[in-house]
C-alpha cells in the first residue's frame, strides 16, 4: 500500500555512463490510481502522484466546473484503497443533483485530460471572458516566473519525471507549486492550492513545464488568471481558445527568450524587429 505522504519510492538500477555500469538505486515518482467522487458516485479515476490530494479534489472540482467555488464542497475525505486512493468529496444537494444528472464518466491517463467527454460540445466548453483581467508583466517577469519554478521543484529536482505548475505574483515572486506526474493533475493540484488559500488568480500568472494543449487553457481561464506561461509550445486550438477568452497565451519560455501568441497587451515589450 502506497502512503498519501510518501511521493517516491527507491528502485535499484545499474549505471552505465561511459561505458562503465555501477549498481545503486534512484528516487521514483510514485504513480497510483486516484478515484474523484462526489456523493459517493466515482467522477474520475487519474493516474496521479499521491500527494495534495486534497488541494486536487478542490482542483478538480474547480476546473472541471462541477463547482463554482470552495465554498460549494461541504466536506472532502481521502480513503485509502488497496492500490490507490479514493478523494471523497460531499457537494450542496442542488450541485450534488446537477452533477448526477450530466452523468460524465471519465477514464484518466495522465496523458489525456478530455478522457471520457461524451461530446464535442463539452469538449470545447463555452468559457469565462479574462479581457477585463488587468495585469502587467514585463520580459523580466516572465523570465524570473520560469526560473523561480524550476527552483521550487522539489519532485522533478529528487527524480527528474514530473511536471509541475507555479503561481507567480509580479510583485510577491512564486506563491505556491504543485508537482505530479501528470500535468493536468499538477495544475488541477494548484487551482485548489491557490483556491483554498483565498488568493485572486487575476493577481498573477500560471507557469506550467509542459506543453499547451486546449484543456490547459481551459482549466487556467476558469482559475481566472488572465496569463498562463508555458516552457513548451501550444496547440493550434490552444491558441484560438485562448484569444477567444482572453487569456494571454505566452509559450516556449525558456533562458530569456519566449513567444506570446495571444493579448500581447499585458506582456511589456522591449525592442522589436521587422523581420517575420
Amino acid at each position: 500500500m502506497v502512503n498519501a505522504s510518501s511521493s517516491t519510492a527507491t528502485a535499484s538500477r545499474i549505471a552505465v555512463r561511459a561505458g562503465i555500469a555501477t549498481p545503486g538505486s534512484r528516487a521514483l515518482p510514485e504513480e497510483v490510481p486516484v478515484a474523484l467522487s462526489f456523493g459517493g458516485s466515482t467522477q474520475a479515476v487519474m493516474m496521479a502522484t499521491p500527494a495534495d490530494l486534497h488541494d486536487f479534489g478542490f482542483g478538480f472540482a474547480l476546473s472541471e466546473a462541477i463547482v463554482g467555488s470552495p465554498d460549494d464542497i461541504l466536506s472532502l475525505d481521502i480513503v485509502e484503497a488497496d492500490q490507490g486512493f479514493d478523494v471523497q468529496m460531499q457537494l450542496s444537494g442542488e450541485i450534488q443533483s446537477t452533477l448526477s444528472a450530466r452523468r460524465r464518466k471519465m477514464a484518466g491517463p495522465v496523458g489525456c485530460g478530455l478522457c471520457g467527454i461524451e461530446s464535442i460540445e463539452e469538449a470545447l466548453r463555452t468559457l469565462p471572458d479574462r479581457k477585463a483581467v488587468e495585469l502587467s508583466f514585463s520580459p523580466d517577469d516572465v523570465r524570473e516566473a520560469v526560473r523561480s519554478l524550476a527552483i521550487h521543484q522539489k519532485l522533478r529536482a529528487e527524480t527528474g519525471a514530473v511536471h509541475a505548475a507555479g503561481f507567480y505574483h509580479p510583485d510577491k515572486g512564486m506563491i505556491c507549486v504543485r508537482e505530479d506526474v501528470g500535468r493536468h493533475n499538477a495544475l488541477d493540484k494548484l487551482i485548489g492550492a491557490v483556491a483554498r488559500a483565498g488568493i485572486n488568480a487575476a493577481d498573477g500568472a500560471i507557469v506550467i513545464t509542459s506543453r499547451v494543449s486546449v484543456d490547459m487553457v481551459q482549466k487556467s481561464v476558469i482559475a481566472g488568471t488572465g496569463l498562463l506561461i508555458a516552457v513548451s509550445a501550444p496547440t493550434a486550438l490552444a491558441v484560438r481558445t485562448a484569444e477567444a477568452a482572453g487569456l494571454t497565451l505566452v509559450g516556449i519560455a525558456r533562458g530569456a527568450d519566449f513567444e506570446i501568441f495571444t493579448r500581447i497587451n499585458r506582456i511589456a515589450q522591449g525592442r522589436t524587429s521587422d523581420v517575420a
